[in-house]
């Protein structure tokens, strides 16, 4: 649906098959361990049995010894990095920690932690080295949980980190270790009045457990570090210029030095912007001499990446008696896994974003804990603080009486809103995806049954702008070769083509599109942040515009006139005499007009608005199990402007399903060891097309000002609201506030059996 007047467009709003479709469905699309090199080596890692250790032997020699076995490297191949931050795109991190998580240093601080790598002859021989590496461990007591590890008395992971930010009295020091890395607060009005004016308060406490991403393909890289000292490095990442900037910076060498070769990637979601493989396999190349592929298994993945974090939410919210907000409290506390760096920024900035409230206060903290060093996934943050708020929400709107869209409704941000972290809204549509719901089929339909029950809720990404780079070269057909540097996850080739396409006024397939390495395209950010149809998109717009103007001044040369009088019109150029010469006549003269035409493109100043989603859910509560049926599902985002229907669909729909996890189903279980006891697909469960229902996408457009065809940003905003709105239909089913993550059988269960007592 479209709740705006939509402008005209011929090539945006269209549905072409996308340019890389072929080969993907072929086959024939080259992913990060498809790369074969002329005497390439493989490697593996030796990754730590403990949570918590400190090495106090490390010896290597025995596998330097093995026949095949072509290098070993250890932390201490590396160069030190002393104490710096590098901004990676989507946070910054200091390299000191990027480079103890890459290779442990003095201590393993999470259950596969890499400590060394080795390269040979075959993967193998490798793995036969690794067994033969001898070491020995003091072991210390894990830490496993945020509330946990910010108690004075607790194990200290980092002897470096101080927590910024700290104030009296709060936890952690300003001038003593500690796993509180950081302390944020914001605050709006006058918090105390606020509550004392509330007729009704509510109160909850949240936890939600550390989950991974998922994603299909394991980390890999390929690398050759040359004779002559250049290194080149085949990956699969989400950027291809932060991940060159890591390994540059690991490695103390120039960037320029570092070439990366993005291979298609099978998702990433957040979670594959972060290096931990590029170095280990360029210092591997450069002893041995050799090119060498480092590729993850499974269970490395989810040992020894980045997951979200777990976390710990109190919210307060206070209403009047006709349910309008005029008080909200929370404290968050996120797990950052063994280094600093959650997404607890984020989380603060989310949890109340939805709403206009005039009084309202947010504290949170960054804390170190003995799991992975945490990475983006999907609205990093933003899913932990929409699962608190938005229930509390929904209690509130219980005892009121009130129907839960229109309390959101009564609240709903609108342009002018200042949220609490600072930031006052443009042109938004919060509202306009909440009035999808409340009208849709769905929402308006009923639920029979016994157990049954449905429940919404609303979620909020800010999404992100950053820098992009695109270059087009005009060919004499009348077709463009576009390249570009942000890499492909989720159709971004085809929507960026789209609107160049539509800026020239020529059909999207004579575009073809191609993302580039690092050595071929301007600086572009990561695919990250709900950014690249935005932001590269701007780009290419301004390419297409840069064209425009050369093909103005050659059909100029063309009519022997000024290029005053010269438009370019709907594909193609028109004199002030009425002569016209379409895109591809005047493309095929250029080599008599003065050459070749190729246009520039960039971005970087272009801010987004942000942008939100509402979802309906029903479920199915089965009483002597707990376990959850999904049984309608029903999705409205705000997309700005929908460039490609049906990427925007399915960006939509794969958010949700991976909000339905975090739901029902996904959890890192961990024993009190610290060890991860349920590291394969098997045991990880996530849902698959037999547990969830076919997810109905309601495109709702309120265009971004910021962005010439008002595009906003959709892949992060429908993880968001899927846990709370699951929750608040679970609740209303069988009458239980789920407030831990996941809400699986045992846990619903538990709950069920505490009503019958």
């Amino acid at each position: 649906m479209s709740t705006v007047e939509k402008p005209s467009y011929k090539v945006i709003g269209t549905r072409p098959i996308r340019h890389d479709g072929v080969d993907k469905v072929t086959g024939r699309a080259k992913y990060g361990a498809d790369i074969r090199l002329t005497g390439m080596l493989w490697a593996a890692m030796l990754r730590s049995p403990h949570a918590h250790a400190k090495i106090t032997r490390l010896d290597t020699s025995k596998a330097k010894a093995l026949p095949g076995v072509r290098a070993v490297v250890t932390s201490k191949d590396f160069p030190d990095q002393g104490d710096r931050l590098v901004e990676l795109g989507e946070g910054s991190v200091n390299m000191k920690h990027l480079a103890a998580n890459v290779l442990a240093h003095d201590k393993v601080l999470y259950h596969g932690h890499a400590i060394a790598a080795v390269a040979a002859d075959s993967i193998h021989i490798a793995q036969q080295a690794v067994e033969l590496i001898e070491i020995e461990y003091e072991v210390l007591p894990p830490v496993q949980d945020a509330l946990s590890a910010m108690k004075p008395e607790s194990p200290v992971l980092n002897t470096d980190v101080r927590t910024k930010g700290y104030v009296a009295g709060g936890p952690g020091s300003a001038d003593q270790p500690t796993n509180v890395a950081s302390r944020i607060y914001f605050e709006q009005g006058d918090i105390k009045k606020g509550f004392a004016d509330a007729a009704v308060v509510v109160e909850r406490e949240f936890h939600t457990a550390t989950v991974h991403q998922g994603y299909i393909e394991p980390h890999n890289a390929t690398v050759l570090w040359n004779a002559d000292g250049k290194v080149t490095v085949w990956m699969s990442t989400q950027g291809t210029f932060t991940a060159r900037q890591q390994t540059a910076e690991l490695l103390r060498i120039p960037v320029s030095d570092v070439k990366v070769v993005p291979m298609e990637i099978g998702g990433g979601f957040g979670g594959k912007i972060s290096v931990y493989l590029p170095p280990v396999a360029a210092m591997l190349s450069k002893l041995s001499g050799r090119p060498v592929q480092l590729v993850m298994d499974r269970a490395a993945v989810l040992l020894a990446t980045g997951p979200t974090p777990g976390s710990y939410i109190r919210v307060k919210v206070g209403t009047d008696k006709s349910g309008r907000i005029i008080a909200a409290d929370a404290y968050l506390a996120y797990e950052a896994g063994a280094y600093p760096g959650s997404p607890i920024g984020p989380g603060c900035m989310c949890i109340f974003s939805c709403y206009d409230i005039p009084n309202a206060r947010v504290e949170g903290y960054d804390v170190c804990v003995n799991k992975p060093r945490t990475n983006a996934y999907r609205a990093p943050g933003s899913t932990n603080a929409a699962f608190a708020m938005e229930t509390v929400l929904d209690e509130i709107a219980k005892q009121l009486k009130l129907d839960p869209a229109e309390i959101r409704l009564l609240n709903a941000a609108k342009e002018g809103t200042r949220r609490v972290d600072g930031p006052k809204y443009s042109r938004i549509g919060m509202a306009e995806t909440v009035e999808a719901i409340r009208d849709s089929a769905h929402y308006q339909s009923p639920l029979p049954g016994p157990n049954r029950g449905r429940g919404i809720a609303t979620g909020f990404w800010f999404n992100v702008g950053l820098k992009s780079s695109v270059t087009a070269t005009l060919n004499l057909d009348g077709k463009v070769s576009l390249l570009e540097g942000s890499t492909d996850i989720g159709g971004t080739r085809t929507s960026i083509a789209m609107q160049f396409a539509e800026t020239l006024g020529i059909p999207c397939e004579d575009v073809h599109p191609s993302v580039v390495d690092t050595d071929s395209i301007g600086y572009t950010d990561v695919t990250g942040g709900s950014r690249t149809t935005f932001s590269t998109g701007i780009a290419a717009v301004n390419a297409a515009n840069d064209i425009k103007q050369q093909l103005i001044e050659r059909a100029a040369i063309h009519w022997q006139t000024t290029p005053d009088k010269v438009q370019y019109i709907d594909g193609g150029v028109t004199c002030s005499d009425g002569q016209r010469l379409t895109f591809k006549e005047l493309a095929a003269e250029l080599h008599e007009l003065g050459g070749p035409v190729i246009g520039q493109g960039t971005s970087g100043k272009e801010a987004q608005g942000g942008a939100f989603g509402t979802h309906c859910v029903d479920v199915e509560v089965d009483p002597e199990t707990g376990k959850v049926q999904i049984l309608r599902y029903t999705a409205a985002q705000d997309c700005g402007t929908a460039i490609h229907p049906s990427y925007v669909e399915g960006q939509i729909q794969g958010g949700a399903v991976q909000g339905i996890g975090w739901a029902l189903n996904e959890e890192f279980w961990y024993d009190p060891k610290g060890l991860l006891r349920n590291a394969t697909f098997l045991d990880y469960r996530m849902p698959t097309c037999y547990d969830v229902p076919m997810i109905d996408a309601i495109i709702v457009e309120v265009p971004d000002p910021s962005h010439p065809y008002g595009v906003r940003g959709v892949g992060e905003v429908p993880i968001c609201p899927p846990p709370a709105a699951i929750a608040n239909a679970i609740a209303n089913a069988v009458g239980v506030q789920m407030t831990t993550l996941p809400m699986s059988p045992p846990k619903i269960m538990a709950e069920l059996l505490k009503q019958k007592k």
